[in-house]
């Protein structure tokens, strides 16, 4: 079994499905003349025997996230339903449609009105939670609520035009499938019963292309819930390492991972092979080709994870495995939308062994992202993600502490860095914090 991820950015338009399609019908065809060939030539040279024997075992799993930019757009309507901007948030909605429908005539000359109904009617359902009162709802429970149809109408739309094609396929309903806790916007997953109901679902269904929507799970009494931005890749992994699939693959819109953002940075690399290990590290700093929990359930499981260019499949992209040569270029990582925070104590008396509990203990509960820490006698500062939690956290810090911080700020992480290299990246800036280690600086500079 194989596992592929496509991002919103590779389902963006109809021309990014129908690569899609290629791209899976391309991977069925490989896949499938290999196992015949292995299966007749090991155990009964009878290649139409094999053939059939081939087409009943090979599975692969398509994970899809939201089209474009349809998540932000549900954020934007979660944040009109929140303020009591019913009206504005029903014209998001109709934009949200618009956007969709124009997919799919351009993917359909006729015969498409089974799903535009399908669509609406996942649309609607968005309509009635809006429409009724939400009061009851935290503001992450009313996003998981609505924000997750992005996934549920992207399957749609790529499932049904698969079918259409003639590549069979079922759609696996997630919210169902990946079970886990309440936490809204960050859940967890419960590994057994995920596992145990994935497993129940493929047993029952004879196909050997599924798609399932990324980002999304449930709970067991029924709500919905989400992974994480971004949680698409944390899906394709959750769902590798219950199922064991061979391998992973993540398409994206840059040929593999790369030493720098090619719009921040000239000249890039390609990283052909990194370990598990430094791909955590280069997530955790920023880097936005893997989302960070990805790795864990693939490194369990030792599967490796490719990365590659959804328009040049044929490239070789990146792999994530247990070993690779050590990485000895410049790997430049920028974490945006920084905000550092200062905490000092209000008689003067030491912070270090005694503010440092009750600090992350703040962050924790407040679900802050910490990317840097620095300390003296009596600050702590740290560098955390701008989140609607942060005024919160300040807030709550202020009752006890003397609290400063600044906004509108990146932290920029060089791996395998040169003083040279250090003096270059932080000449021309503002820079708040710096560290240096033998071979990684951090700057947190002004935007």
């Amino acid at each position: 079994m194989k596992v592929y991820k496509f991002g919103g950015a590779s389902v963006r338009d109809a021309a990014g499905i129908r690569n899609l399609e290629s791209i899976v019908a391309q991977t069925l065809q490989s896949e499938k003349m290999a196992d015949v060939h292995d299966y007749a030539h090991d155990y009964t040279h009878d290649y139409a025997h094999a053939y059939t024997h081939a087409h009943a075992h090979d599975k692969l799993i398509v994970v899809v996230s939201a089209m474009g930019k349809t998540t932000n757009a549900l954020e934007r309507v979660v944040a009109f339903v929140h303020s009591g901007q019913i009206e504005q948030s029903l014209g998001q909605l109709n934009d949200i449609r618009d956007f969709h429908i124009d997919i799919i005539k351009d993917l359909f000359s006729e015969g498409y009105q089974f799903l535009i109904n399908k669509v609406d009617g996942l649309l609607e359902n968005i309509m009635s939670l809006i429409r009724k009162d939400n009061s009851s709802m935290s503001y992450d429970e009313l996003y998981d609520q609505i924000v997750s149809y992005g996934e549920s109408i992207s399957t749609q739309i790529v499932s049904y035009t698969l079918n259409r094609d003639g590549y069979s396929n079922s759609l696996m309903p997630m919210q169902q499938l990946l079970i886990t806790d309440s936490t809204f916007r960050e859940a967890i997953p419960d590994m057994e019963l995920s596992r145990v109901a994935i497993e129940n679902y493929l047993s029952t269904h004879n196909d050997e292309l599924y798609i399932a929507q990324g980002f999304i799970g449930g709970t067991n009494d029924g709500r919905r819930t989400t992974l994480g931005r971004e949680g698409s890749d944390y899906t394709a992994a959750l769902l590798a390492n219950m199922l064991s699939a061979t391998d992973v693959t993540i398409w994206k819109d840059v040929p593999g991972i790369l030493n720098a953002d090619p719009r921040l940075i000239s000249n890039t690399q390609l990283i052909e092979r990194l370990t598990y290990y430094d791909a955590v590290e280069l997530s955790y700093s920023g880097a936005q080709v893997i989302h960070p929990k990805t790795i864990r359930p693939l490194e369990n499981k030792h599967i490796p994870l490719y990365v590659k260019p959804f328009m040049d499949p044929s490239a070789a992209g990146s792999v994530i495995c247990d070993t690779a040569p050590k990485i000895n270029i410049p790997v430049f990582i920028w974490r945006k939308n920084q905000v550092l925070i200062t905490v000092r104590p209000k008689d003067f008396s030491f912070l270090l062994e005694e503010g440092l509990n009750k600090l992350f203990e703040v962050i924790h509960h407040n679900r802050l992202k910490v990317s840097l820490i620095q300390s003296s006698a009596v600050t702590i500062s740290v560098s955390v993600d701008n989140s609607r939690y942060l005024a919160g956290a300040i807030a709550e810090l202020q009752k006890d502490y003397k609290v400063s911080f600044n906004e509108g700020l990146s932290l920029l992480t060089i791996r395998n860095t040169t003083s040279q290299i250090n003096a270059e990246q932080s000449k021309n800036r503002v820079v708040l914090l710096s560290q240096t280690t033998r071979h990684t600086a951090k700057f947190l500079v002004q935007d």
